[in-house]
C-alpha cells in the first residue's frame, strides 16, 4: 500500500495470524489494531474454510476493511470472500493459474531463495514474502537467512519484497535498508502484552521514527 505521509513513502506493515489464537480473540485484536496495518493473513491450517469465512464476516463487521484481507493458500476462500488478496506457498496453487482465473486477488508467493523469488516474479506474483531473516521461535533449529541474502533477493527481482521472521521495531531498519518494501508480523504484534502499543511502535519504526 505504502501510504504517503509528508511527501515520504511510509512501507508495509503486514500482520499474519498465528495459529494460537481463537478466532474471537484474534478478531478482537484485528479490530483494534487495522488502522495501523496494511494488511492482515489468515494463516490458519486448522481452520475449516467455515471457520474461515466466520473469520473473515466477524472483522468485516468489526469494521475491518475487506482491502487489508489477504488469505492464505485457499483460493476458493478469497475468491468468495472477496478479499484483497491471497498469498501462496510452494504447496499451493500455482500463481500462474491463479492469476489466469481470479484476476482480480493480489497475489503474493512466499519464498525462501533467490531462485524461488525470481520464478514467482517471472510467473506473475504481486509481492514476495521472504525469510526468516531473524531467529525466531517459530523456526526452531533453522537458521536465519539475515539481511545479506535478503538484500540479494531485493536487488535480484523486481517484485517488492516484504521480510518476515524474527523482525523487531529495533531491528527493522535494517531490513528496510536491505531493499524490503516492508515487513510481516506474527507474534511481535498479535501476541505482545499490548498489541496496540506494539503496533505503535512497528509503525513509527516503518515512519522511521526509530532507529
Amino acid at each position: 500500500m505504502n501510504v504517503r505521509k509528508g511527501g515520504v513513502a511510509i512501507k508495509e506493515l503486514h500482520v499474519i495470524s498465528t495459529g494460537q489464537q481463537t478466532r474471537a480473540q484474534f478478531v478482537s485484536i484485528i479490530k483494534d489494531i487495522h488502522p495501523y496495518i496494511d494488511f492482515v493473513h489468515l494463516r490458519e491450517p486448522s481452520w475449516t474454510d467455515n471457520e474461515m469465512i466466520e473469520a473473515i464476516d466477524l472483522l468485516i463487521e468489526e469494521g475491518v476493511p475487506r482491502n487489508k484481507l489477504v488469505v492464505n493458500t485457499r483460493v476458493n476462500v478469497a475468491h468468495v470472500m472477496k478479499t484483497y488478496g491471497i498469498q501462496l506457498t510452494n504447496e499451493s496453487m500455482d500463481v500462474t493459474e491463479v492469476k489466469k482465473f481470479y484476476r482480480h486477488l493480489r497475489v503474493g508467493c512466499s519464498v525462501h531463495s533467490v531462485k524461488e523469488a525470481i520464478d514467482a516474479a517471472g510467473h506473475g506474483a504481486d509481492y514476495l514474502i521472504y525469510g526468516h531473516i531473524f531467529e525466531t521461535g517459530s523456526k526452531p533449529g533453522i537458521a536465519p537467512r539475515g539481511v545479506k541474502q535478503l538484500e540479494e533477493v531485493t536487488h535480484n527481482t523486481t517484485a517488492p519484497v516484504i521480510a518476515i521472521g524474527g523482525i523487531t521495531p529495533e531491528n527493522a531498519q535494517l531490513v528496510l535498508q536491505s531493499g524490503a518494501s516492508g515487513i510481516a508480523v506474527l507474534s511481535g504484534i498479535l501476541l505482545a502484552r499490548d498489541p496496540l502499543k506494539a503496533v505503535k511502535k512497528y509503525q513509527e519504526c516503518l515512519a522511521g521514527g526509530i532507529k
